[in-house]
């Protein structure tokens, strides 16, 4: 499968930006052993190929260049993520060889996001390659497609193609929102936000949490987690309110700031989405703004932008 595999490692990225969204589906590990709800012996077929991406896996970082080659089909087809061409068990080991030979002792990782058969003797995998630690340059990953067939009551495969992702955001570009830690006051038409940034799990993710008491005095309040995922080559957020709704935002850099695209359901299951805004003016203050947003079937307006404000530190 994977063999000139440049990707990330696991790193802090920080956003902001809330939104009453849901968690996108995250796909299994190779290690994971869920499949889609079908007949026994579709389940079957469907375990053993996924037996065989953790058998690939343990090949390869245990630098077995033959044990690679074998889970091929004998005329299998190999392109890597730079376009070449590698037809046959003997030239796929070749080129696994010379690839091993490099010296590296980065350890490979795979995430399957589909996998589904077509027939009873064919099959179709999807997914994304991670090595870690990562080579230099601009992080990104590999995504793949495999086609697998049954020869002989066993599963190989026979097509395999690679193709290299580069990331939008870099770890340099993350870190640039180490700003953001501390606490944060915004009011707007007698509603105040008050809100707080802090490291957590090590400093591999940030929390913030945050309070909006209305003019009539209710309040809401929801919990926000902000990081790099690796497996997607994205620095993204994850949200989580009172009311049960919860959200995914997938955050990118522009010219003045961030923007991050938002998908999710409310807590009584309404599909929303919406595009927030920040736009740094400062320090000590950064501007907010929600647009095309929407819940279920309807588009709500945009809100107006909101400058949030640094609560000084206490002396």
């Amino acid at each position: 499968m994977i063999q000139n595999v440049r990707v990330f490692s696991f790193l802090v990225a920080l956003s902001v930006g809330v939104c009453g969204i849901a968690a996108a589906d995250e796909p299994n590990a190779v290690t994971a052993s869920s499949a889609p709800t079908t007949s026994a012996e579709s389940d079957k077929d469907l375990a053993a190929i996924r037996a065989q991406s953790v058998a690939f896996v343990d090949a390869f970082n245990q630098r077995d260049a033959k044990a690679v080659a074998a889970l091929w089909t004998e005329d299998g087809e190999y392109i890597d993520d730079a376009g070449v061409k590698f037809v046959g068990r003997d030239a796929i080991e070749k080129s696994y060889v010379e690839s091993f030979a490099g010296g590296s002792d980065a350890s490979l990782r795979i995430v399957i996001d589909s996998l589904r058969l077509l027939s009873s003797d064919t099959a179709i995998e999807d997914g994304r390659a991670v090595v870690e630690p990562p080579p230099a340059g601009m992080p990104g990953f590999s995504k793949y497609e495999v086609v697998h067939v049954k020869v002989d009551g066993k599963w190989l495969m026979a097509s395999v193609r690679d193709t290299w992702v580069e990331s939008s955001v870099s770890q340099e570009d993350a870190a640039d929102l180490g700003w953001l830690i501390g606490k944060w006051v915004a009011e707007e038409l007698g509603n105040r936000m008050e809100s707080e940034f802090r490291w957590v799990a090590n400093g591999s993710f940030v929390e913030r949490t945050y309070t909006t008491t209305r003019v009539d005095g209710t309040t809401t309040s929801g919990v926000q987690l902000i990081g790099w995922n690796p497996s997607k080559g994205c620095v993204q957020s994850w949200d989580f309110t009172a009311g049960g709704g919860h959200a995914v935002g997938v955050w990118s850099l522009n010219q003045s700031g961030w923007t991050s695209k938002m998908t999710g359901v409310t807590g009584d299951g309404a599909a929303t989405s919406a595009v927030n805004r920040l736009r740094r003016l400062d320090d000590n203050a950064y501007v907010w703004q929600s647009i095309d947003r929407t819940v279920g079937d309807v588009s709500l307006a945009d809100s107006d932008e909101v400058v949030i404000k640094r609560v000084p530190a206490a002396k």
